[in-house]
């Protein structure tokens, strides 16, 4: 797989039926490694070790109602009090980072209402703050560590 722009990380990997596979400490299985899940799992990795947020608060790829149409989130991080602190869209690395995967994250936290968004492809980050009294995010240069 690609090399990213992450810390390195000492991932489980398998092969089943000739197809690779990454664990998942969030779903706690193996999963198919594609070049998003690769990007999916060290961001992953990157909210547990470096922004130290507890395993408990992290959700990966779980279903979402948007006007009346099913989605998938990749990553979303809880506060304590059950609120969203962290919203995450992951794209394959090949994938640009463009005004449609800012669209796509914005349409998802309309439902969500987080506090914070990130969008990555692995190679390139950005982190959002929302204002919702202004109707706009914030670009930050980097998402703040976990604090109790």
């Amino acid at each position: 797989m690609q090399e990213l722009n992450f810390p390195q990380y000492p991932f489980r990997l398998k092969s089943s039926e000739n197809k690779p596979l990454i664990f998942d400490e969030i779903r706690k299985k193996f999963v198919r490694l594609t070049p998003e899940e690769w990007v999916r799992q060290h961001t992953v990795a990157h909210i547990l070790n470096t922004y130290r947020y507890p395993i408990s608060l992290v959700n990966v790829e779980k279903e979402l109602k948007l006007n009346q149409v099913s989605k998938r989130y990749d990553v979303v991080v809880f506060k304590p009090n059950g609120n969203i602190q962290l919203i995450v869209e992951c794209k394959a690395p090949k994938i640009k980072i463009n005004q449609e995967t800012f669209d796509q994250i914005a349409r998802y936290n309309l439902a969500l209402k987080a506090d914070y968004l990130m969008v990555t492809n692995g190679l390139n980050h950005y982190y959002c703050q929302m204002d919702y009294e202004a109707k706009k995010y914030i670009f930050l240069p980097d998402f703040p560590v976990y604090t109790p």
